[in-house]
């Protein structure tokens, strides 16, 4: 990942991290073409078809403004097993055993390529997260169609 796209992943990952923080949970995009621009999208945690539509939507405003740069986090819980990773949507709920909450987030530089990642959050007693550092995944990935920043992905390559 190049400085342009660490410094935007950095940018929005706290975007994320102040909503979460006044417990929203919106997906965030950048989009770094002519100018920076920002989108987020309350309900796309609620199925695929919303998510897919404000990826669409992302994918339009980044051709707009010539995107050759962008970044999507979104806040889901996490369970790594052996065969992959499981995600599913953040609730009020309790976390079942063996689930972690965690921004998943995707990057894509038209230069550079498509990077993978998290950044992992347990929460203190009264609820506060804490937040850790941005991990890139360095294992083999393939994005599936279930996958955060899927569609915007194959709208823009």
């Amino acid at each position: 990942m190049n400085d342009q796209a660490a410094g935007l992943l950095f940018d929005v990952v706290a975007r994320l991290q102040k909503s979460i923080l006044a417990r929203d949970c919106p997906a965030i995009v950048a989009l770094r073409g002519e100018r920076i621009l920002y989108l987020s999208d309350y309900d796309y945690l609620r199925d695929e078809a919303t998510a897919a539509a404000f990826e669409m939507r992302a994918a339009a405003k980044a051709a707009e403004i010539n995107a050759g740069l962008w970044v999507l986090a979104v806040p889901q819980v996490w369970v790594i097993t052996r065969d992959g990773i499981l995600s599913r949507a953040v609730s009020n709920h309790p976390l079942r055993e063996g689930e972690q909450e965690a921004i998943t987030w995707m990057s894509c530089d038209q230069g550079d390529g498509v990077d993978y990642g998290r950044v992992p959050y347990t929460r203190r007693p009264n609820g506060e997260p804490v937040f850790g550092e941005p991990e890139m995944i360095t294992v083999g990935v393939q994005p599936g169609e279930h996958m955060p920043g899927y569609t915007l992905l194959r709208s823009l390559t």
